[in-house]
């Protein structure tokens, strides 16, 4: 499958079976975020691995984890990121996305769903996994194997917004 293939593929998952994720899946996941890019090199992100029913359960009084078998909480340091000089931009979000995306990305190649989760409490989830002072949560990874048909990969012709009103050449052009 080519990479487009595959990323038309990758579907939001709201529903999983309770089969776990494998260790050897889970370890490719991580890899997958360890060699994604961040600002300046300076990789402010953190990750929490949440397999254990105890740990999903608290996850679950945050977050609705669609009875994932697997959430990843992605977390950064603020303080820790690059920030644009000009304009005082933090890229700690950003550096946070794209580990997310990785993740998302490789868990999708392994033939897992995932949720990317962004609707959570964000003070229930630094008390109940010990999050220091100045770690912010970011999102949740759910992850795991989807209990329903996969979305057609077609989709993105009626689900999203032309192509020509996405993109501009050379200058901003409002499109449709």
């Amino acid at each position: 499958m080519s990479f487009l293939e595959m990323v038309k593929s990758r579907c939001s998952v709201r529903g999983y079976t309770g089969r776990k994720v494998e260790p050897e899946k889970l370890e490719k996941i991580l890899s997958a975020a360890h060699a994604a890019p961040t600002a300046a090199n300076l990789q402010p992100v953190r990750l929490i691995v949440v397999q254990e029913q105890e740990g999903l359960d608290k996850l679950g009084t945050a977050a609705n984890i669609y009875g994932a078998p697997l959430a990843i909480i992605v977390c950064s340091r603020p303080a820790r990121a690059w920030t644009r000089p000009l304009d005082g931009k933090n890229t700690s979000d950003i550096d946070a996305s794209i580990l997310t995306d990785h993740m998302m990305l490789e868990a999708t190649e392994l033939g897992l769903g995932t949720l990317w989760i962004c609707h959570f409490k964000p003070d229930i989830i630094r008390r109940e996994f010990a999050l220091p002072q100045g770690l912010e949560p970011v999102n949740i990874l759910a992850v795991g194997y989807a209990s329903g048909a996969p979305a057609s990969p077609d989709r993105h012709s009626t689900q999203r917004i032309p192509i020509a009103s996405l993109v501009s050449f050379e200058m901003y052009s409002p499109g449709e």
